[in-house]
């Protein structure tokens, strides 16, 4: 007998909290003669298919969610007036416990679960943090967002995170993305905006602010006179200047 990996035996059986295992198992267990292994997966994945049809996925948990009340998506962290809905988040699935039994990298299953988690709540009508989702993971938050940027690095995306939809904090990637899609690639700022998962009017105000910071360095390339000029932070004039250094590399 060819023995299993060492992967399989540790994760397989954690497969069994989930619903449609425990429809195989029951099956097995009180009727074996009747149905074999084939049988007893289509009978469960028909069941499933019954019950998802009768009542919602969005009306009950399932095993490995949980209820969070996210920070509306309309609303800021900031506001005195902030509102908060609740939004079920997939924390683990039936699939990463697959993808853990076959060998893949907890690491790796750990990027992908909070790109889900986010995605979940933005859907619903959320909107989740690095402190959240390092809440919900039991990560410190600045750990999150490595592992949430080297996700968005390896899928060439960006994820609808509290940072990018509202703003917040001085992180140059969203910037440095949206701008080259822009000015690189030729893209509508509106197809932009959908694609990162931003607001219009933060979109435009990147551009707008990008164009007279290029403009003002171009006549005196001197970060006091842009300052003057722009009435812009030196701070973020020199964000603007990496990535016109960059876009003319």
């Amino acid at each position: 007998m060819i023995k299993k990996p060492d992967n399989f035996n540790r994760y397989h059986a954690a497969k069994d909290r989930f619903l449609k295992a425990a429809i195989i198992n029951f099956f097995a267990r009180e009727f074996p003669r009747f149905f074999g292994p084939v049988i007893r997966e289509k009978v469960a994945d028909e069941l499933m298919a019954i019950m998802l049809s009768l009542y919602p996925q969005a009306n009950r948990l399932q095993p490995g969610q949980m209820l969070w009340n996210a920070l509306n998506k309309t609303t800021r962290a900031t506001s005195i007036h902030r509102r908060y809905v609740p939004v079920v988040l997939s924390v683990i699935t039936e699939h990463d416990i697959q993808q853990l039994s076959q060998g893949t990298p907890m690491s790796q299953i750990a990027r992908n679960a909070i790109a889900r988690m986010i995605r979940e709540a933005y859907r619903q009508g959320g909107i989740l943090s690095n402190r959240d989702v390092g809440l919900l993971v039991l990560r410190d938050p600045s750990t999150v967002s490595s592992m949430r940027i080297a996700y968005e690095k390896q899928h060439r995306c960006t994820l609808p995170h509290t940072g990018i939809v509202h703003d917040i904090g001085s992180g140059l990637s969203h910037k440095t993305v949206i701008l080259r899609k822009i000015i690189k690639e030729k893209k509508d700022p509106a197809d932009v905006a959908r694609e990162t998962n931003h607001s219009q009017r933060s979109v435009d105000r990147y551009l707008n602010d990008y164009h007279r910071v290029v403009t003002a360095y171009e006549h005196n390339p001197d970060i006091d006179y842009v300052h003057l000029v722009t009435n812009l932070s030196k701070h973020l004039i020199k964000q603007y200047l990496e990535i016109i250094t960059d876009e003319s590399n």
